[in-house]
C-alpha cells in the first residue's frame, strides 16, 4: 500500500487548489477523482473568476490541474468506495486499490440529481446526459431537450441552442425563472421552445433516446415529444454515504466544517460544494481548497513536531506553536 502525506478526494476547483498548495509545501500528494473539473464542466462561459474576463469551465480546470501537476501532485482516476480513519493514518479504498495518508481532504463536490423516471438508467450515456457542455457537441444540428430547474437548466438550454437545431426546455413551473440575463436569453432565442408546467414521465427509444413523454402538472393527457437527447438539470446532491459515521454531516448530508476547513474527525478536512459553506461558486471552492490544504499541512507539521505555517508566502517566517 503506497503511503502519501495527503490524499485529496475530488478533482474540481477545491480539490485541485488544495493539491496545488499541498504539493507546493513539499507534501507527497495524491488526488483521487473520477474526472477533472466537476461542475465547472457544465459551463463554457465563466465570467466571474477574478483575473479572467471569460473562460470555459473545462479550460479553467485544466489550467488548475496542470499547475498542480507541475509541483508534483499525482492523479489517480478512480472511485473511492470506503475510508478507514485510524489514529495518525487514513486508509482510502478505491475500486482498484488501497492508499494510506496522514491527512485527508474531502473535496468531491456534489452529484447530479436523477429525474427518477423510466428509461433514465437505461439510456444514460446513450442520449441521457447531465453535462450539456461535455455532450452537447455530439448532437450538433439535432433536436435535444433539457429537463430541469433553476439557472443550470436555463444555462444548458442557451448553450445547446448554439449547437442543436432545436431545444425543448421542460420546466415544472409555469414560468421561466432564474437569473435575469439567462431568462432574457432563453426568451430571445427562437431555437428554444419552452414547455412550462410539464414533467418528463418516461424516456423512450431503442439503442438510443428517440422520444420523451411529457405530462402537465395537473395530470392531464401526456404528450410524446421526439428528441435525440435529454439533458437532465435537476440540481445536485451530496453523496456522502461512504463517510457517514466518520465525519459530522448536516441534514442535507453536507460535511460540517469549521473556519479551518476541519471536520469533526482529526486529520480529515473538507472543502468545496460538499461542505456546509453557502454560495457554491468556483472561486469560493478554490479559496476553501487553499484553507484545507494549509490546515492539513499544519496538522502534519504538528505531528512531526515541526513549526507550522501561518501563511503560504515563502518570505514570511513560520511560527512555533
Amino acid at each position: 500500500m503506497e503511503k502519501y502525506d495527503v490524499i485529496i478526494i475530488g478533482g474540481a476547483a477545491a480539490g485541485l487548489t488544495a493539491s496545488l498548495y499541498t504539493a507546493r509545501q513539499g507534501l507527497k500528494t495524491l488526488v483521487i477523482t473520477k474526472d477533472i473539473g466537476g461542475q465547472a464542466l457544465l459551463t463554457n462561459d465563466i465570467q466571474n473568476y477574478p483575473g479572467i474576463m471569460q473562460i470555459g469551465g473545462f479550460e479553467l480546470m485544466t489550467k488548475f490541474q496542470e499547475q498542480s501537476a507541475s509541483y508534483g501532485a499525482e492523479f489517480k482516476y478512480d472511485e473511492v468506495v470506503s475510508i478507514e480513519n485510524k489514529p495518525g493514518e487514513k486508509i482510502v479504498s478505491t475500486s482498484t486499490g488501497e492508499y494510506s495518508c496522514t491527512a485527508l481532504i474531502l473535496a468531491f463536490g456534489k452529484t447530479p440529481r436523477d429525474l427518477g423516471v423510466p428509461g433514465e438508467q437505461k439510456f444514460k450515456g446513450r442520449g441521457v446526459s447531465y453535462c450539456a457542455v461535455c455532450d452537447g457537441p455530439i448532437f450538433k444540428d439535432r433536436v435535444v431537450s433539457v429537463a430541469g430547474v433553476g439557472d443550470h437548466a436555463l444555462q444548458a438550454a442557451v448553450y445547446l441552442a448554439g449547437v442543436a437545431s432545436r431545444v425543448n426546455l421542460i420546466l415544472p413551473g409555469n414560468e421561466v425563472r432564474g437569473d435575469d440575463s439567462l431568462v432574457s436569453a432563453v426568451k430571445a432565442d427562437d431555437k428554444i421552445v419552452t414547455a412550462a408546467g410539464r414533467k418528463v414521465k418516461s424516456i423512450n427509444g431503442d439503442k438510443t433516446v428517440k422520444s420523451i413523454l411529457l405530462q402537465k402538472g395537473d395530470g392531464s393527457d401526456a404528450e410524446e415529444v421526439q428528441t435525440d437527447a435529454l439533458f437532465v438539470e435537476m440540481g445536485y446532491i451530496a453523496r456522502t454515504e461512504f463517510i457517514k459515521g466518520i465525519v459530522n454531516l448536516n441534514k442535507e448530508n453536507e460535511i460540517v466544517i469549521d473556519k479551518f476547513c476541519a471536520t469533526s474527525a482529526e486529520g480529515i478536512f473538507a472543502a468545496g460544494d460538499v461542505t456546509d459553506v453557502p454560495y457554491k461558486q468556483a472561486v469560493i471552492s478554490a479559496g476553501q481548497g487553499s484553507i484545507a490544504a494549509l490546515s492539513a499541512y499544519n496538522y502534519i507539521q504538528k505531528l512531526r513536531g515541526k513549526p507550522v505555517s501561518k501563511t503560504d508566502w515563502k518570505s514570511v517566517k513560520t511560527v512555533k506553536q
